[in-house]
């Protein structure tokens, strides 16, 4: 594989996650306590616990990355699902950070030669290529669906995370003005 080419793509595989947990915090943020534990019917999560299971999953995913299966024989998937006395607003807070850095702590101090090497998923051979892409689209649609609840429960209060609504064409402007063109 080209070198320039997998340090690119390890470069902007990190700045992708960093850009789907800036974007869910932001969305978080703006949740009361009640909101981030409240579903809105019984085939739902809430935000909670979408956050739980990513973080369960980052643990088991991103831990010794390279050299154990991403299942982790102690990871108890089926408990990501419910809300325990002990999630807090705080507990979960903590485990989202936690889950995360062992996300950044696996990705970032990848090379391009690691590139070459061949992951466990449950006992599936992975590329790393393979295992990192996996995670990326598996996080981006649980980040999809806290920024859909967060939306609903904020509704009319609701501050945009991206370009907001009728505001295309002057951010296009402003973005041609910046770069010249």
């Amino acid at each position: 594989m080209n070198s320039d080419f997998a340090t690119q793509y390890l470069k902007d595989a990190a700045l992708q996650f960093r850009t789907l947990k800036k974007i869910a915090d932001k969305a978080i943020a703006q949740v009361s306590e009640d909101e981030l534990f409240r579903t809105i019917d019984s085939e739902n999560n809430s935000i909670a616990l979408i956050m739980k299971h990513m973080a369960g999953n980052m643990r088991s995913r991103w831990v010794d990355f390279l050299t154990t299966d991403g299942e982790k024989p102690d990871r108890h998937r089926d408990t990501e699902f419910i809300i325990a006395e002990a999630d807090t607003k705080d507990a979960i807070m903590q485990r989202w950070e936690t889950g995360w850095q062992y996300v950044f702590d696996a990705v970032e101090p990848l090379t391009a030669e690691d590139l070459s090497m061949t992951v466990l998923i449950r006992d599936e051979p992975h590329s790393v290529i393979e295992a990192i892409n996996r995670q990326l689209t598996h996080y981006a649609s649980h980040v999809g669906q806290i920024i859909m609840l967060a939306k609903h429960f904020r509704q009319g209060e609701w501050k945009t995370l991206s370009v907001a609504r009728g505001q295309s064409e002057q951010f296009n402007a402003k973005m041609r003005k910046r770069t010249g063109k």
